[in-house]
């Protein structure tokens, strides 16, 4: 398979199918997470979950004859590494044993807008004023909506949570970069085999005593969030940041909270409350708000009326 350059925001419209498909994927990352830490320790879920992205990874570019990437795209593919193959899953299982994943949600409201500031600092992008407006607003519709599906608060649990943010908006937007050039599945699978010589011998020393004790749902859930959360969402997630443009495509995840409630009502039958669709729709307005003005020629936000310029005075005659 070939790997092309890809220009940002050429193809809006594959990018914003791309980056909605990689969101409904990581949309059950932290339910499934949360139902694994029943059986299974922090440190081994993260290993393993890296681990088996890893050998995975390894074997589809061995048999897609993957070239190496350059010794100058290794240090980004490290930041990718620490941000979403061990930084991101290890900080947020350690927090997932001291908050649930409803609170856990609130802070995935801020991955949108620190994926964005990265993004401005290590891709330069310069997306309008009126984009950082749209992106808070999203940002605070999804707090305040995840905050009020009872929230318990935890020092601990919070620090860790926003830690894992701030690793996760790095290697986003270090992957959305490197993307451009090595494509958006071999970035996530050059990282994981980055991984391997740290997470597999870690995953195996710290297995479970007695496999016997680990239910079929923490297997389940591990499997989920090693082919799932850790390969196929980055695949159509990097593809659609190197596409669309990092502030653009970032601001999907805004989404996120609110797919993941509707795959629990349409799997589980849970209800869906008016309350979400308000704040559903809420969110897409300023998802779409900051799509527009992502780019750094976009049109000013005005909000009153531009006062009209006198036109040259006519000479009588």
């Amino acid at each position: 398979m070939s790997t092309q350059a890809t220009t940002p925001g050429s193809g809006s419209a594959p990018a914003l199918a791309d980056g909605l498909i990689g969101v409904a994927i990581f949309s059950g990352s932290l339910p499934a997470t949360r139902l694994a830490l029943a059986d299974l320790d922090p440190l081994f879920l993260t290993c393993a979950r890296a681990a088996i992205a890893g050998l995975l990874a390894a074997a589809a570019l061995a048999l897609l004859r993957q070239s190496r990437p350059a010794r100058a795209d290794l240090a980004g593919l490290a930041l990718v590494a620490l941000g979403v193959v061990v930084g991101f899953p290890l900080l947020t299982a350690l927090a997932l044993a001291h908050v649930t994943a409803a609170h856990a949600a609130v802070f995935v409201g801020l991955l949108p807008l620190a994926t964005a500031v990265f993004g401005a600092i290590r891709a330069g992008e310069r997306p309008a004023p009126a984009f950082w407006l749209f992106s808070g607003l999203g940002s605070a519709v999804t707090i305040a909506f995840a905050a009020g599906a009872g929230a318990t608060p935890s020092l601990l649990g919070d620090g860790l949570m926003l830690a894992a943010i701030l690793v996760c908006g790095l290697g986003y937007a270090e992957g959305g970069i490197l993307a451009r050039r090595l494509g958006g599945w071999q970035v996530i699978a050059w990282a994981a085999l980055l991984s391997l010589p740290l997470t597999l011998p870690l995953a195996l020393l710290c297995r479970p005593a007695q496999s016997g004790t680990v239910g079929a749902p923490a297997w389940a859930a591990l499997a989920y969030v090693s082919l799932f959360s850790m390969l196929i969402g980055f695949v159509f997630w990097y593809r659609a940041l190197a596409r669309g443009g990092i502030a653009a495509v970032s601001q999907l995840q805004l989404l996120q909270p609110f797919l993941g409630l509707g795959l629990a009502a349409l799997v589980l039958g849970e209800a869906v409350e008016g309350q979400m669709l308000v704040a559903a729709a809420a969110v897409a307005a300023c998802v779409a708000g900051a799509r527009r003005f992502a780019r750094p020629g976009a049109p000013r936000l005005r909000i009153w009326p531009a006062p009209r310029r006198p036109g040259p005075a006519r000479s009588r005659p």
